[in-house]
């Protein structure tokens, strides 16, 4: 693994991600749900993308041909249909989205977040691989306090609604990374290997979202992406009852 690579999201965050999680990954019992919230981390994060896109990229008709783009995966994740093997099939958009013309930043959006949604969804693909072949069966899991209390600081007014969703998703991404990173040289060969390939896209993800923001404010940043940094802190530092891929330091086996 590159230190060049992760450098960078070492300096972003504000913290390591505690030995005390590591450990608790590690124990064969967890695998499973460490998995399986993977699986849903990696659908969410198509969703983000996809919202980012929706809300603020694309002129309403160009809306209409995203709307079924995750359908079967989400219809894999909360209804229980559907072969997940029928979801690696390449997803290609009809016709060419169509920026908002009132924003300048629009197509700078859409280039990115249709590349990160491909990515997402293909990693989705890639989790479930592993889980087939380690005979981990899908069930619903319940979500972890991590992304809701980092979103639940987001303010009510653009553009800094915008601004500060953006943020939070570089967190994400960058949290995302460094616990891949971590926890790779401790895991079975197989799974190592994967987690290894996902860090380069995780870590550019949490850059264009960095890029994004910074390119919507027009202006410094810092003091938000500071304060975010610090709740992202609190939120992997604190005790947390329920183990999940972003949860914090665990307070039960």
């Amino acid at each position: 693994m590159s230190s060049e690579l992760l450098a960078p999201i070492h300096s972003f965050l504000y913290c390591n991600t505690p030995r005390a999680w590591i450990d608790e990954a590690l124990k064969p019992a967890n695998l499973p749900v460490l998995l399986i919230d993977h699986l849903v981390c990696e659908l969410k994060a198509a969703q983000s993308g996809m919202y980012f896109i929706r809300r603020y990229g694309v002129d309403k008709a160009s809306q209409e041909q995203l709307l079924d783009w995750l359908v079967p995966y989400e219809n894999f994740i909360y209804h229980h249909t559907g072969d997940w093997r029928q979801l690696n099939q390449p997803n290609r958009l009809g016709k060419k989205l169509l920026a908002k013309a009132d924003n300048s930043y629009a197509q700078e959006i859409i280039d990115k977040m249709v590349l990160l949604i491909k990515e997402e969804l293909h990693h989705f693909y890639q989790v479930l691989e592993v889980m087939d072949a380690l005979d981990i069966k899908y069930q619903n899991i319940t979500s972890s306090r991590y992304a809701k209390g980092l979103l639940g600081h987001v303010t009510t007014h653009e553009p800094q609604t915008l601004i500060d969703k953006l943020i939070c998703a570089a967190y994400i991404e960058a949290r995302s990374c460094e616990r891949f990173a971590a926890l790779a040289p401790l895991i079975n060969p197989h799974l190592s290997q994967f987690y290894q390939s996902l860090l380069r896209s995780e870590a550019r993800h949490y850059q264009d979202y960095l890029t994004l923001a910074k390119q919507v404010a027009q202006t410094d940043i810092s003091e938000r992406i500071q304060f975010f940094g610090q709740l992202e802190k609190s939120l992997i530092l604190s005790p947390d009852c329920e183990f999940k891929f972003h949860s914090g330091i665990p307070t039960q086996s």
